[in-house]
């Protein structure tokens, strides 16, 4: 049964578009994106046991990079995604080097101070990120020259579902490969690693920016979807926000994070429309999961399945 259950899922997202409302397949829409980018962070905390405290840093520069390809060259959605990706895997190459120098709660300052730093870049460099205001009018061009629009909310779904699908996979062969078990081996006694005459650092740099490259895919897709791309993107709340998807959901799993990204945007959607206080709720829910689900989500249903 759970064999199945991917395709399943995928399966199911396929058809809702058709179900939907528009704002209910906006909110869908959002829901894969970010899913993506707690998928990305998963790698890191689930896998290799590095949490970082700022991955919103690459979901931002993925954001600014799809923006700047879309708004400057109007080029086509793939290359203003692919632009995005690499930016942000560009960036994360030397701060990952720099950052596994070190490792437990020092890995994850040094991320945060990473992500302030460039946080503080976007937002005083007026000409080219637009500063406070960000970059606006962000616009959903074609797949390819002459090739099928994207600007209906159909279209840009199925784009970013298929990207997500894409991402997955990739994401789920990573971490079933030679690499995947080095990293767990890492994540488990690093030193007992180290002796064995392996290098973790080297492997430590590699998932960083791994990680950093999907994320960076999500923030591309949030550029265009949103119509902006703002310094707001890369702030250490949406970094927190990330981290508690992945421990809602379900670290290790892939899958978790993505429900718990689901289960989080929609809770600030709906508690949102009532209270301004929603965070509370959230908090709430991240306290009971912590304590009574430490596994998550996608541990506490196996443990019932299993039962």
């Amino acid at each position: 049964m759970t064999r199945w259950a991917p395709a399943g899922a995928v399966a199911v997202l396929a058809v809702l578009p058709w179900l939907l409302a528009r704002h209910q397949l906006s909110i869908l829409t959002e829901l894969l994106i970010f899913g993506a980018f707690a998928m990305s962070l998963d790698l890191l905390m689930g896998y290799a046991g590095m949490v970082s405290f700022g991955h919103a840093a690459y979901f931002g520069l993925g954001a600014y990079g799809s923006a700047l390809c879309l708004l400057q060259f109007q080029a086509p959605l793939p290359v203003a995604l692919a632009a995005g990706a690499l930016l942000a895997a560009a960036v994360a190459w030397p701060v990952g080097y720099l950052c596994t120098r070190s490792s437990g709660i020092y890995f994850g300052m040094l991320t945060l101070a990473f992500a302030q730093l460039l946080y503080t870049v976007a937002f005083k460099w007026r000409d080219l990120t637009g500063g406070s205001d960000g970059l606006t009018g962000v616009p959903k061009t074609a797949l390819w020259p002459g090739g099928p629009a994207t600007a209906g909310p159909h279209a840009y779904y199925f784009l970013v579902l298929t990207v997500c699908v894409v991402a997955f996979v990739a994401c789920r062969g990573v971490v079933r490969s030679p690499f995947g078990r080095a990293l767990e081996a890492i994540r488990e006694n690093e030193r007992k690693f180290a002796t064995l005459g392996q290098d973790p650092r080297r492997l430590k740099v590699t998932v960083f920016v791994v990680a950093a490259l999907v994320a960076g895919v999500a923030g591309a897709l949030a550029a265009p979807f949103r119509g902006f791309a703002s310094p707001e993107l890369m702030f250490w709340l949406l970094s927190g926000q990330a981290l508690m998807m992945v421990i809602v959901g379900g670290m290790g799993t892939l899958i978790g994070p993505v429900l718990g990204a689901f289960i989080f945007v929609l809770l600030q959607e709906i508690a949102s429309s009532y209270t301004e206080h929603w965070m509370v709720l959230n908090g709430a829910i991240f306290v009971v999961m912590v304590i009574f689900f430490p596994g998550g989500l996608v541990g506490a249903l196996r443990g019932w399945w299993g039962r």
